[in-house]
């Protein structure tokens, strides 16, 4: 696994490089800024990218939008956002891309070098991987969401193993259906939680914020 590190904090910055070294993965590069970060992805060509939102010179949305143009570049580049915050509209826009290999993470999850490095593999693997700060106020809602409720048990599974980053063929083998009967479930999936096609989001990556959220609330 090749990772890049972009973090404009100079001892997180190392200190993820220090700790990831030590579990035996090649970190390729560093960077402390947005331009530094997007010329590390096209020299050395990473597996994985971990970015922090706000970087210099603003502070605001270089992190999030290098990340974008990262993955428009490399479309397989798997990315793990590391944010101090839940910062709602950044974590969107990132998600709205679609894909797999996507993680957005509180940076005290670091902390838990366990957890952090679980998310990571999973990131790098193809999965998924949302902070459930950040599911819980992505998902926010006034009433309970109560969507999920309209799923069959098969359609449920097949969600979950969604969650977990597979695709349809290995969710197919896992399940011991065809792949057309996944298409179908996901299909009806989509359906039972009114997530119409639509440019502006990946209806998947919908789905899967939706059954992390109900998780992490029955948890």
């Amino acid at each position: 696994m090749r990772i890049v590190i972009a973090e404009d904090d100079p001892l997180l910055r190392e200190g993820l490089a220090l700790l990831l070294r030590a579990e035996a993965l090649d970190v390729v590069a560093t960077a402390a800024d947005a331009v530094g970060f997007l010329e590390a992805v096209d020299v050395h060509e990473p597996d994985v990218a971990i970015v922090d939102v706000r970087m210099p010179p603003t502070h605001t949305d270089e992190g999030i939008v290098a990340a974008v143009e990262a993955r428009r570049r490399r479309p397989d580049l798997a990315v793990l956002v590391l944010s101090a915050y839940v910062e709602q509209a950044f974590a969107t826009e990132l998600l709205a891309q679609g894909g797999s290999g996507l993680g957005y993470l509180l940076k005290e999850r670091v902390g838990r070098v366990e957890e952090f490095l679980t998310a990571l593999h999973r990131v790098a693997d193809g999965g998924t991987a949302i902070d459930p700060d950040v599911v819980a106020q992505l998902l926010t809602r006034s009433r309970p969401d109560t969507r999920l409720e309209r799923l069959s048990p098969r359609e449920r599974d097949v969600l979950a193993l969604m969650a977990e980053g597979l695709g349809n063929a290995a969710i197919a083998e896992r399940l011991f259906v065809t792949d057309g009967a996944v298409h179908k479930h996901i299909r009806s999936i989509f359906a039972k939680l009114d997530l119409p096609p639509t440019d502006r989001a990946d209806r998947r990556v919908t789905a899967v914020l939706h059954y992390l959220q109900d998780v992490h609330r029955r948890a």
